[in-house]
């Protein structure tokens, strides 16, 4: 699987972009995509109609959204953008707005950037790393601190209330490969240090297959709106409000095995 730093070459860094409007940013995203010949126009459209389609769920932390959509024929293969923007938008997020970056994904399938948004979600979960990504100065900057990423956290001790059994929780967005997976990542973090990697699956789904497999997770954890969409599946269905939180990921698995 491609590394971080591949996905994202330094072709696809604008930073102090204009953009007048949540729909102008994204399409800033897009824009170097289609330019490094990740995806095309089709694509961005597609991005646009995905927030307006399921609300702002790509806003996962303060001031920074997740752009994307399915896979589609619009996707050429699977790449990144980064644009910082020159002043904050309202994406209507009740949380984290404004936004003033914004991640771009285009994806042929999950399978392709999971390593990717893995690294994506340590990076943000590390607090000076991810203030050194907000401000770095330039464009190579930016990729530097991409391909120099820290490991991931090595698995704890086996916890004790982690027991026999094999659960599954699911992470839930739009579309299965962009926001689900990231906090999936950052889950899978929280899980290793407990010690629990080996009990507990995560699986990055999206909302109509959701509904069909929700029976088989001990919980679903995904955004506010996301949560809205999904309603009442028979398991409870927790929000995390910051994808980039290992702290927050942590309290809520705690909340979920009361622990």
């Amino acid at each position: 699987m491609a590394a971080l730093s591949e996905l994202l070459p330094v072709a696809a860094v604008l930073l102090d972009a204009p953009a007048a409007d949540w729909r102008e940013a994204v399409g800033r995203a897009g824009d170097l995509m289609v330019a490094t010949g990740a995806a095309t126009d089709t694509y961005t459209a597609e991005m646009i109609d995905n927030v307006e389609r399921n609300g702002p769920y790509i806003v996962i932390a303060p001031g920074l959204a997740l752009a994307h959509a399915r896979p589609s024929p619009a996707v050429l293969r699977t790449g990144m953008s980064w644009v910082r923007l020159a002043e904050p938008v309202e994406f209507g997020h009740e949380a984290h707005d404004p936004v003033e970056l914004v991640v771009g994904l285009a994806a042929r399938d999950a399978a392709e950037h999971t390593a990717a948004m893995g690294a994506l979600a340590r990076l943000f979960a590390d607090p000076g790393t991810a203030r050194a990504l907000r401000e770095a100065p330039t464009p190579r900057a930016v990729h530097a601190l991409l391909s120099g990423g820290p490991e991931p956290a090595p698995p704890g001790k086996e916890a004790a209330h982690g027991g026999g059994d094999h659960h599954t929780i699911l992470t839930v967005c739009g579309n299965g490969v962009g926001t689900s997976l990231f906090l999936k990542q950052t889950l899978e973090g929280v899980l290793d240090r407990w010690g629990w990697s080996g009990h507990v699956t995560v699986e990055a789904t999206d909302t109509i297959s959701a509904k069909g497999k929700a029976g088989e997770a001990v919980a679903i954890l995904t955004s506010r709106e996301i949560a809205r969409t999904l309603g009442d599946v028979g398991v409870p269905v927790k929000v995390v409000e910051d994808f980039t939180s290992a702290a927050e990921a942590d309290r809520v698995l705690r909340d979920t095995y009361d622990v």
